[in-house]
């Protein structure tokens, strides 16, 4: 038995470390190994199944429970097996609020893979506080890991912040240096445009009155035509249904004829572009995970197509029309190993030892693996902010193809910490 626990420790190790791709051996004959002491570890599935968001919500619920049968196969979490719990945040921050204290309080959540909705997000962050239990945000509005974040709040992806470090002067310099910001009227959409605006501003450039278009209007054309004529870059921040809108109603316009669209991952998230039929040809979209497997052609990255069952163009599940919200939902994934590397490191066994999880996953330095397909990564230890290669896409023929890739190195130089929740206590 000692033997056979050796090498199988030693092929975990090789597979999460980036030698193995899992899928190529047999990970059967860890099923029935998992350690007794302790019972099962139970992460909470803080998710949009319903409601606006449900369209990423599936590929989050999807990615989470892929990731926990994925850790299962291998033996689990420091042999314990590993429980996913799941409720729907039906995209609204109350209700969202109210299923997390469930998860917590009702379910014994030991540890959360959170919402990508920005509300609920922002509305979930403190209650988790207040439960004393780790919350992984998957939503980019910044004050997750800013303003409203706490020792307890984590996010292994981008924010409004880190996307703006990466993509602006990019785009300032290539596209135009007078802005116009139209985007929802809500958290996610106004932090992306006091972030975009600083840096703008900063720049030199000039920042027009942003448009705030209401979540549940589907005329685009009155807000659209509030835009200025001597608009160069026009940034847009919309999602699922709104998106289409915005495109397909911007292209009848003609308003590419006269300014560049420029916008960030979330507003083609979970639509190929050529579902659009042309609205979409042109735009700019900063991504953290490329769409088309041929910019990150790895192994880890193979397989996580085939574990999602998406193709490596579009990004579309195979067995039906859907197309993954790749550029977010690989948090779900990557949060649930996260958590494993944190409390493997730790030796963490309850709840009176979350301090030292939270100290193993501050500064935690992520190896491209199977583990985390998107890249290496750094959990930067004052916020607890994910630093990630971002890339910059132009939608081409109907597919993104990437103009440039932003270094984490790079980004990491323009987007400092802005708080240090090392020195508060937990």
């Amino acid at each position: 038995m000692s033997k056979y626990r050796l090498n199988r420790r030693s092929f975990l190790s090789h597979a999460l470390s980036g030698g193995v791709a899992a899928g190529t051996a047999y990970l059967g004959l860890t099923r029935d190994l998992y350690a007794r002491d302790g019972g099962p570890i139970i992460l909470g599935n803080h998710c949009e199944l319903t409601g606006g968001f449900a369209s990423w919500g599936y590929w989050h619920d999807k990615a989470a429970k892929a990731a926990v049968a994925l850790v299962n196969e291998q033996g689990g979490i420091a042999g314990r097996k590993v429980e996913l719990v799941t409720e729907d945040t039906e995209s609204n921050p109350a209700i969202g609020t109210r299923k997390l204290r469930s998860l917590i309080e009702r379910s014994g959540a030991n540890f959360i893979v959170g919402s990508v909705h920005s509300g609920v997000m922002l509305s979930a962050i403190p209650v988790a506080t207040e439960l004393k239990t780790v919350y992984f945000s998957a939503g980019e509005a910044t004050e997750a890991t800013g303003s409203k974040g706490s020792r307890y709040s984590f996010r292994t992806g981008t924010d409004t912040y880190a996307l703006a470090a990466a993509g602006a002067p990019w785009a300032f310099e290539n596209l135009g240096k007078n802005w116009t910001i139209i985007s929802p009227d809500y958290a996610w959409g106004h932090s992306h445009y006091q972030e975009h605006k600083a840096v703008i501003e900063k720049l030199g450039g000039k920042v027009n009155d942003p448009i705030f278009v209401p979540l549940d209007a589907k005329d685009m054309v009155p807000y659209l035509a509030k835009i200025p004529q001597d608009t160069q870059v026009l940034f847009s921040v919309f999602f699922g249904a709104q998106s289409v809108a915005f495109y397909t109603q911007a292209k009848s316009m003609g308003l590419e004829k006269t300014m560049k669209m420029y916008s960030i991952c979330g507003t083609m998230e979970a639509i190929a572009p050529d579902d659009l039929q042309g609205a979409g040809e042109g735009v700019y979209i900063v991504e953290n995970f490329p769409r088309v497997l041929k910019y990150k052609d790895d192994e880890f990255h193979r397989e996580h197509n085939k574990r999602m069952g998406i193709d490596d163009v579009d990004a579309r599940e195979t067995n039906s029309k859907r197309v993954m919200a790749k550029s977010h939902a690989w948090q779900s994934w990557e949060n649930v190993f996260a958590i494993k590397q944190a409390i493997e490191a730790s030796g963490w066994k309850t709840k009176k030892d979350d301090k030292l999880v939270i100290e193993a996953l501050e500064g935690a330095k992520l190896a491209n693996s199977l583990g985390h397909p998107q890249g290496e990564k750094l959990l930067r230890r004052e916020d607890h902010s994910g630093m990630v290669d971002c890339y910059i896409s132009r939608v081409e023929n109907g597919k993104f193809e990437v103009k440039k890739k932003v270094t984490k190195e790079e980004m990491i130089k323009v987007f400092p910490p802005r708080y240090d929740f090392t020195k508060t206590a937990i």
